[in-house]
């Protein structure tokens, strides 16, 4: 299977390059690409850049240029819903917008004509869950994607109010997802919680997120990839 695997920050890439063996750069378009295998899989790392036209544009040219069996977008979310702690690793078996409205007719999240919410492929969400022991911290759920880092509680609330169901918010997911859509390529985006907004101390949360938990957090998602 070919794999693509991208990130939006730099620091997550360099977590992720580590993860595979024998990686080649190769340049396409003035972008960087990063091949590798695992388990018999031929990966494709790349870095998107942050928020949603950067995500799109990326998984698009990811998509012409490599023709991926599945797409799986990786990183950093907010855990937004009273069980997300800290390094817990959320599997999008949903993503939507959480900043979208398109007027009378569309619900909040909708892009006139798409659907309100993109699966997550069941098969690659349902493998990367088997197996799991009753220590691990991994579950599925829905991801809320926005050009906006979550810091005001009263933002919080209205996502959640608007979108009860949430689990994660971050600023690339169902960007990457709306492409694959339209391209008919399987997706997924797997998430690990650096912080929860709403707190008082989100900002340092994933401040030190970064000095104490990135290597160990990101070697599950190596692990998530045995399984597919």
């Amino acid at each position: 299977m070919k794999i693509a695997i991208v990130v939006a920050l730099q620091s997550e890439l360099e977590c992720t390059k580590r993860l595979f063996s024998d990686i080649e750069e190769i340049c396409c378009d003035n972008v960087t690409y990063y091949f590798g295998e695992c388990n018999g899989h031929q990966i494709i790392v790349s870095q998107s850049g942050i928020g949603k036209v950067c995500a799109a544009t990326r998984c698009h040219d990811i998509i012409t240029n490599f023709e991926p069996d599945c797409i799986i977008n990786t990183g950093l979310a907010g855990g937004i819903d009273i069980k997300s702690k800290v390094c817990d690793v959320v599997v999008g078996s949903e993503v939507t917008y959480h900043d979208v409205w398109c007027g009378d007719g569309n619900e909040i999240g909708q892009v006139q004509g798409f659907p309100l919410k993109f699966e997550g492929d069941k098969m690659i969400v349902e493998k990367i869950l088997s197996n799991r022991t009753d220590e691990d911290r991994i579950y599925k759920g829905l991801i809320c994607t926005g050009d906006q880092f979550i810091t005001d509680d009263n933002r919080l609330k209205e996502i959640k109010n608007n979108f009860k169901d949430a689990i994660a918010v971050d600023m690339e997911s169902a960007a990457f997802a709306h492409c694959c859509y339209m391209k008919g390529v399987p997706f997924v985006s797997i998430r690990v919680i650096s912080d929860t907004p709403g707190s008082d101390d989100n900002i340092e949360q994933y401040n030190n997120f970064w000095e104490v938990a990135p290597e160990k957090s990101f070697d599950v998602i190596k692990d998530l990839i045995y399984k597919l």
